[in-house]
């Protein structure tokens, strides 16, 4: 069975614990949950599909190999746990970067929709019936621009400021819990 929706997840504080900003792979740490709620999602079909400002890049703390690697540890950490995320969406860009050719206002940053855009062309989705799942205002927005759904959860930064999510739950696996059962899929 196919979907035309998706669950767009924030990486840092949903995913794996937000550490500032990760430069050091020793201090990447996957929250054992998340791997049990993206299971959930691949049982039913669903794509898990990983969206993320990477500021770091334009910081120049780490390269777009070194987070590229990173990504791919992540994914298989995932499918090492029995999980698989379908893709991870990143934006390298921050207007304050130091690296000049990373300082650009782009549509990709969050809350710009760029990213999501381009995964709802990639996957043939209706981002008006997605889900988007995440931690700051940042994510929230973003899933408001597209007319998504949207879920905050406390793992991470919690810096929602005046944003207003349609739901606010603990973590990734009562958010999947909750779109699971919102689709009749429970």
């Amino acid at each position: 069975m196919k979907y035309k929706f998706a669950v767009f997840i924030d990486r840092d504080g949903i995913i794996n614990e937000d550490v500032g900003n990760l430069s050091k792979i020793e201090d990447l740490k996957i929250f054992p949950l998340t791997i049990k709620a993206v299971k959930l999602l691949n049982k039913h079909k669903i794509p898990a599909i990983v969206v993320t400002n990477q500021p770091v890049v334009a910081r120049g703390w780490v390269n777009e190999q070194w987070l590229n690697n990173t990504h791919k540890e992540i994914i298989a950490k995932f499918k090492r746990g029995g999980a698989k995320i379908d893709r991870i969406y990143y934006c390298p860009h921050h207007p304050d970067a130091n690296l000049e050719k990373y300082r650009v206002v782009c549509k990709c940053r969050k809350p710009g929709i760029g990213l999501l855009k381009q995964a709802a062309k990639d996957f043939k989705i209706d981002l008006k019936e997605s889900y988007i799942v995440g931690d700051s205002f940042r994510d929230i927005e973003a899933g408001i621009k597209v007319g998504a759904t949207t879920i905050a959860v406390k793992t991470g930064s919690s810096n929602f400021k005046d944003s207003k999510p349609h739901i606010k739950v603990k973590g990734l696996l009562e958010a999947v819990k909750l779109i699971l059962e919102k689709e009749g899929l429970s």
